[in-house]
């Protein structure tokens, strides 16, 4: 299968496409595609993510007083007037590196926790499953996630999750962010995820969905322990 053909399979034909993937674990095109699509999303949104921390900043009424009036002045301005190399750094260099180490440390953790129910599988498998499963948030969640930003100005307030049904949340609290995990296009990915499992892993479908939403509930409590940390730090 070549690129575009595993592309259309990951969403119309993923039983084949994962198949095919587990006899033939390609990922270097994926990888690429995902890192550069990713890149750029973030590079277009940085503008609109600064604004989303200036926001939360100047509501934080405790941090402004840790601080103190002038450092707190200059944390603004470096917010409202990023070095635009720094912009470019960021989104080309360090992003790419972050999502690089995510899918790495992500398909290593799948490995080992497939590893109770199988003795089938190699880490290639794994992680060349678990990029092409990312085609569904990365590609198609931010093909729809991008322009809603681009509206409403805000990434904060975009979300494809449980939290759209409850507009009058914080965008900071915890129930927001709680929310916020069970998004549509994650739960999708990781759903698709669960076939490749199955043949990587030599096991039923149903216990692959077991591994696959396994690993995202264990991401998802990373993901609020992180939140819920960083708002303490913040007060």
């Amino acid at each position: 299968m070549n690129f575009f053909t595993r592309l259309q399979g990951v969403f119309f034909a993923p039983k084949m496409t994962f198949r095919f993937l587990s006899e033939k674990p390609v990922w270097l095109d994926a990888l690429i595609i995902l890192i550069m699509l990713l890149s750029i999303v973030t590079y277009i949104i940085s503008p609109y993510s600064n604004m989303d921390r200036i926001e939360i900043l100047k509501n934080n009424i405790e941090f402004q007083e840790r601080v103190g009036e002038d450092a707190f002045k200059q944390r603004i301005e470096q917010l409202e007037n990023p070095s635009r190399t720094l912009v470019i750094l960021s989104s080309f260099l360090l992003s790419p590196i972050s999502y690089i180490v995510g899918f790495l440390i992500s398909s290593l953790i799948i490995l080992a926790i497939g590893r109770f129910l199988s003795t089938e599988g190699n880490f290639k498998q794994v992680f060349s499953a678990y990029l092409h499963a990312n085609f569904i948030d990365k590609i198609l969640g931010n093909a729809v996630r991008l322009p809603l930003i681009l509206s409403q100005k805000s990434v904060m307030q975009t979300t494809t999750s449980l939290a759209l049904l409850f507009p009058r949340l914080e965008m900071t609290s915890l129930g927001y962010v709680v929310l916020s995990q069970v998004d549509f296009f994650q739960l999708w990915l990781f759903g698709v995820l669960g076939y490749g499992l199955s043949h990587i892993f030599k096991i039923e479908t149903k216990k692959a969905m077991i591994i696959s939403y396994g690993f995202w509930l264990l991401k998802s409590l990373f993901y609020i322990a992180l939140a819920f940390l960083s708002m303490k730090l913040m007060r």
